[in-house]
């Protein structure tokens, strides 16, 4: 099958579009150690996550049955006990199994890419999971064979390393020979089952001195599929490469005389997948330069350089459709980024999906991927970190915590259209901060429409109160990189204070948040002024409340570790009770009861001991200034915090907003320490002497107001700040100290 008729296009058009999820379930090797996704994700331990994504709305999901996991050590040792009991409540759920067989893997142990029996050991395991589960229908028995082929063949990342042409053409033939044999397998089982095949095809620009290496590259993106529907013949492009690289003509003539065009193509495509290839080095960073025998010249992502921005997903699915006219599918829609970027990117990949569909371009399903997000991608899986991005679900939490992309997956799902205001904005790679490097012209994009999509803003803003303040500027600094509108407003314009006042400016205003980030901050002064204390951090915080609840706007407000009396020596979470020992941490307390009791739907966060690049009075900025000039600094040795990095709760924070998250909240940088030790860590991390660091008992600093000896927060709600000691090294990345 090649192509589709005209009437069945027709028909096909009109069937509703699908929603698809899927779980980032790579099991890769690097040298000897394998790099398991379901292990680091905890899916493999919780069945339970399936009744979450059947809430979603799905009808299908791209579901793991590894080859590495079931049968590592071959078919006669296989364990399917996990696999049955999965793929039996996907059944029992409604959701229709897109099983997956090697997601950027190499298989059992005793085979790789390269080993010519590859193909037929995997067609092996392939039958026996038809013959297993004869219910199953949609088959990808290997994950973007093109990408892993790349990575593993041609890069060096991923076993079996190479770095050369010929293990680049070995591991891509053998995949797609393999996916080929295993359909065949399949299909003995059940003649109807059907290829969902996958791959990236990212799109590759250049100057016009580099042209001749995009054309190869754009062509060469298209092997997985061309191969698949035994379009490789002595007349095709790639052909020549393809025996350059050692591949025999009779290994090429096999796809020929066994074609498996997929039933559906899966197209993936992340902001990263174009690039941009330029001869002129020096305009780039070192590690982006390479060369290709011909040319020494830098790769660079395409969205950092080229003015119009990224392909889009509706130019990659119309370029697959012209090529093959068979049914369409985008297989994966993911950002690492913050929350509304992430909405942005995939309700983006919607809309392109229904212009094709009303231009009876055949599309049959989006796919919501890495339900729970994914870990370590930033190194492709070549080191385990721990870096993870949140997916539709965060795993941040005790049990796994919908996002908000959960909740615009459901929606679309069952037919809503999405109303946040964030969505109204152009996501980062549409807007002119994305560009790195001087703008070149790579393609022929519709320029107007491209410019007001970069114009495009949105009508309701996120209103910060506390103009003047630490954490009020941050805020308006960082919805200013994510693209998000807001006014910051101060005392004079808005007096929280009172509630005419309030009300009166989100009737005028239309926000669709509110962030209270203005306070009476002032530990020791509160002593002696409690009235006013309370009068700022108690009633303004409720007036916000009321407000917001009465104009149905989300609103956050951000409490003290200082409700706490330090009696513990454990981190403090949520549930523990409050027992402030100060006018400032009684006027924080009392807000948090009367802002949750007015407005339950309130997100009240509680945080402490603020460090960070942008202002010049916080204890490390203040601790450095004063060591390196040669000068004392006086902290407390036994008085524990947990140190937050502003610029993590801004942003967590936001994301929090974002997802519509309420009650009662502990953000802060994972990790407990003395404010000595703290500023120890920070003087050795920026090489000042600290022989000017003057440590006494907190009882000796002249303090007013009596503060408890342990504040340190922990939370049962999730862990959602980094550690500390990562917080630190971008604090000095930030400053350049």
């Amino acid at each position: 099958m090649t192509s589709i008729s005209n009437s069945n296009k027709d028909n096909t058009s009109k069937l509703p579009l699908e929603m698809w999820a899927g779980v980032e379930c790579t099991v890769n090797r690097v040298g000897e150690e394998y790099f398991d996704q379901l292990e680091r994700n905890g899916h493999a331990a919780r069945l339970s996550d399936l009744d979450l994504f059947a809430e979603l709305g799905i009808q299908a999901i791209r579901y793991p049955v590894l080859w590495e996991r079931v049968a590592p050590q071959g078919l006669e040792n296989a364990d399917w006990s996990w696999t049955d009991e999965r793929l039996n409540r996907l059944y029992s759920l409604g959701i229709r199994p897109i099983v997956g067989l090697v997601h950027h893997g190499s298989g059992a142990r005793d085979t790789s890419l390269v080993d010519p029996e590859f193909p037929v050991k995997l067609a092996n395991f392939a039958g026996a999971v038809a013959e297993r589960y004869p219910w199953v229908t949609h088959y990808t028995p290997i994950n973007e064979p093109l990408t892993t082929a790349r990575f593993s063949g041609l890069y060096g990342h991923w076993y079996p390393h190479g770095r050369d042409n010929l293990t680049f053409a070995r591991a891509l033939l053998g995949q797609c020979r393999g996916v080929a044999k295993s359909m065949q397998a399949i299909r003995q089982v059940n003649p109807n089952a059907q290829l969902v095949q996958t791959d990236d095809l990212g799109k590759i620009y250049s100057t016009q001195t580099l042209a001749y290496q995009a054309e190869f590259e754009n062509e060469r993106r298209w092997l997985t599929f061309d191969l698949l529907c035994g379009r490789i013949n002595d007349n095709h492009p790639m052909w020549g490469y393809l025996l350059y690289c050692g591949i025999t003509e009779a290994e090429l003539e096999w796809f020929l005389e066994n074609p498996c065009p997929p039933d559906i193509i899966g197209i993936n495509h992340y902001v990263t997948s174009d690039r941009f290839l330029d001869e002129h080095k020096e305009l780039y960073p070192p590690c982006s330069h390479g060369g290709n025998g011909k040319h020494q010249y830098a790769d660079v992502e395409a969205v950092r350089v080229c003015a119009e921005g990224v392909t889009g997903h509706k130019q990659l699915l119309l370029e697959a459709w012209e090529r093959y006219k068979l049914p369409l599918a985008i297989t994966e829609v993911h950002l690492g980024s913050t929350r509304e970027e992430q909405l942005r990117w995939f309700y983006e990949a919607w809309n392109a999906v229904q212009e094709l569909r009303a231009e009876n371009v055949d599309v049959r399903a989006i796919t919501a991927w890495s339900l729970l997000g994914s870990y370590d991608w930033n190194s492709l899986l070549t080191r385990s970190t721990g870096h993870y991005e949140s997916g539709v679900f965060d795993l941040r939490s005790q049990r796994p915590r919908p996002t908000a992309i959960a909740k615009l997956v459901q929606y679309l799902a069952t037919g809503q259209k999405p109303n946040h205001p964030l969505l109204d904005t152009p996501g980062w790679w549409h807007r002119q901060e994305r560009l790195l490097y001087p703008p070149v012209s790579c393609s022929d994009f519709d320029s107007r429409k491209m410019q007001i999509m970069r114009e495009a803003k949105s009508l309701s803003p996120v209103i910060i109160v506390g103009a003047t303040g630490t954490l009020g500027k941050a805020f308006a600094r960082l919805c200013e990189q994510r693209g998000i509108t807001y006014r910051l407003l101060s005392r004079q314009e808005m007096d929280i204070t009172n509630p005419d006042s309030v009300d009166a400016v989100l009737a005028q205003l239309k926000p669709w948040a509110v962030v209270n980030a203005a306070g009476y901050v002032r530990v020791d002064d509160a002593e002696n002024e409690p009235d006013v204390c309370l009068r700022i951090n108690t009633d303004g915080a409720k007036n916000l409340a009321q407000g917001c609840a009465r104009h149905n706007a989300a609103y956050v407000t951000f409490s003290s570790d200082l409700v706490f009396d330090g009696t513990v020596f454990n981190p403090y979470v949520e549930n523990n009770a409050v027992a402030p020992l100060n006018v400032y941490g009684r006027s924080k307390a009392l807000a948090e009861e009367e802002v949750l009791k007015v407005n339950p739907a309130s997100l009240v966060i509680r945080t402490s001991a603020f460090f960070g690049p942008w202002d010049d009075y916080n204890f490390v900025t203040i601790a450095l200034r004063q060591l390196s000039a040669g000068q004392t600094f006086t902290a407390a040795f036994d008085s524990t915090v947990s140190p937050t990095y502003v610029p993590d709760l801004v942003n967590t924070s936001l994301d929090l907003l974002i997802d519509g998250e309420s009650g009662l909240w502990h953000l802060a940088n994972v990790g407990a320490v003395s404010w000595a030790d703290f500023a120890r860590i920070a003087a050795k991390r920026a090489g000042v002497s600290i022989s000017g660091l003057i440590t006494l008992p907190t009882k000796e600093l002249g303090f007013i107001a009596p503060r408890p000896s342990y504040s340190v927060l922990g939370s049962n709600r999730g862990e959602l700040l980094p550690t500390l000691d990562c917080a630190i090294d971008r604090y000095f990345q930030e400053v350049n100290f």
